[in-house]
């Protein structure tokens, strides 16, 4: 890796680490505040101070994932206590609560592709700002479709428990809750094996075509 590459990553790093992290996580404690439960700014968490939303594993994580190549992205940041007893809307409150981290990463990425495209467009020489916004669109869609996986400890699975009757719900939410993490690692893993791969396939056929609605070139 060149060294102006090299510089280019490390500061789509810190823009995460600085303002895409904590942005998700504040959305998360914002909508849980306006549902009625208030934990997230009791214990300091309803804030775009990036200090208290910092998480060193998922930091480190983002950053070797970033610098390496491949194309899979993974971090994040602490996460957002809340109480989803003193959510209004029940199981659509805690839906909505889990939701907001995610669709942040869309905002951010949305908001990202718009100079990204006026500048692919008109063929402008920016130098690395190009490079740098393509990576920070594509690792916040890569992390928004990431996240909505329907798989605990994921924000997809909140989702996921909401469209589920409560009887359903209650029969597969402690399996999925005890064991989410087992099955992310081994679906994780399978193309190691020989296996097909799974998570890379649906977070593929999902992100190719955000990614070229917001940029206007395909991924």
């Amino acid at each position: 890796m060149r060294v102006d590459e090299l510089v280019v990553d490390i500061a789509v790093i810190a823009i995460m680490l600085l303002v895409a992290f904590p942005l998700h996580e504040f959305a998360h404690a914002l909508t849980a505040f306006r549902l009625g439960d208030g934990t997230a700014r009791l214990l300091g968490r309803l804030t775009l101070d990036p200090r208290a939303h910092f998480d060193p594993l998922g930091g480190l994580l983002l950053a070797i994932t970033v610098l390496l190549p491949g194309g899979f992205f993974i971090g994040w940041a602490k996460p957002t206590p809340y109480n989803p007893m003193n959510l209004r809307g029940a199981q659509w409150g805690e839906a909505a609560v889990a939701a907001a981290g995610p669709i942040s990463n869309l905002v951010l990425a949305a908001a990202a592709a718009l100079p990204l495209r006026y500048i692919l467009a008109n063929e402008m020489d920016v130098g690395y700002l190009t490079v740098g916004l393509d990576l920070f669109v594509r690792i916040n869609l890569f992390l928004m479709v990431f996240n909505f996986l329907p798989i605990p400890p994921l924000d997809g699975s909140k989702v996921l428990f909401a469209f589920l009757d409560p009887k359903t719900a209650w029969q597969v939410r402690p399996f999925l809750e005890q064991y989410g993490l087992l099955i992310l690692f081994l679906l994780a893993f399978l193309p190691q094996f020989g296996g097909p791969n799974i998570i890379g396939g649906i977070l593929t056929s999902i992100i190719g075509p955000v990614y070229g609605l917001l940029v206007g070139l395909p991924l």
